[in-house]
């Protein structure tokens, strides 16, 4: 099964950011010359997503605008700006326009250069809903740049994740995955974090991980950002 749909969440306040973000919301933030929100639609459209739900508050009219000429994934705003609703949240208000078939998750703050197959190709491949209700993408901390905590996922022998509590020999969480939204059946409304699903599933034995190949990056405050550039330079010498 292949999601046609996905959330991408954008909604966030960026304090990190600052003082970029005091004039601009993080997700048009440019790495390499392309905005963060613009990586992470790429590569939903080179997995052949049509519907992309992207959730705004902050600074919420430059990001419908930079999004209106994109044909591809088809843009659908989910409008937050009266509460920030956190990454659960956000995706709990956007439930109707998801429909009710498995959908990609990406967040517009990170993004990956892939080496080999597309990563959501691989994810969606990896993807058995009689088993999971969600399927992280996952990295290494030698893939990652700008990443400044530990793991978070330890992966079974058949893919089931726990939590690593920081174990060096965790996973990254790479900020896509495949969600099947029967998971938020009675979920309530408001602000919430996603990492309560993760805990549910996980309490479930129904949360898996696939590990990417490739080079992931995430951008927290603006000196990171030649670091960035830095591994996107990088990684596209590779794939030369």
């Amino acid at each position: 099964m292949k999601p046609t749909t996905a959330m991408v969440l954008a909604a966030g306040l960026g304090k990190r950011m600052r003082p970029i973000t005091d004039t601009m919301p993080k997700p048009l933030v440019k790495i390499a010359g392309k905005t963060l929100l613009d990586w992470g639609l790429d590569s939903l459209e080179a997995a052949g997503v049509a519907k992309a739900v992207v959730n705004v508050h902050y600074l919420p009219e430059q990001i419908v605008a930079h999004v209106a000429g994109r044909r591809v994934p088809k843009v659908v705003i989910s409008d937050e700006r009266e509460t920030l609703l956190e990454s659960a949240g956000g995706i709990v208000k956007a439930l109707p326009l998801l429909g009710s078939e498995p959908f990609y998750i990406i967040n517009a703050d990170t993004f990956w250069i892939d080496r080999g197959k597309p990563s959501l190709e691989r994810l969606a491949l990896a993807w058995d809903a009689t088993r999971m209700d969600i399927l992280l993408m996952l990295t290494d901390l030698d893939s990652a740049t700008g990443h400044c905590v530990g793991t978070d996922f330890l992966v079974a022998a058949d893919g089931a994740l726990q939590r690593s509590k920081g174990d060096p020999a965790g996973l990254i969480y790479a900020g896509a995955a495949i969600i099947h939204p029967r998971i938020f059946r009675q979920a309530p409304a408001g602000s919430h974090s996603l990492n309560l699903y993760f805990d549910k599933a996980i309490a479930t034995g129904r949360l898996f991980g696939m590990k990417m190949n490739g080079s992931w990056i995430t951008v927290g405050t603006p000196d990171a950002i030649p670091a960035a550039e830095a591994a996107v330079a990088g990684a596209l010498a590779k794939a030369v």
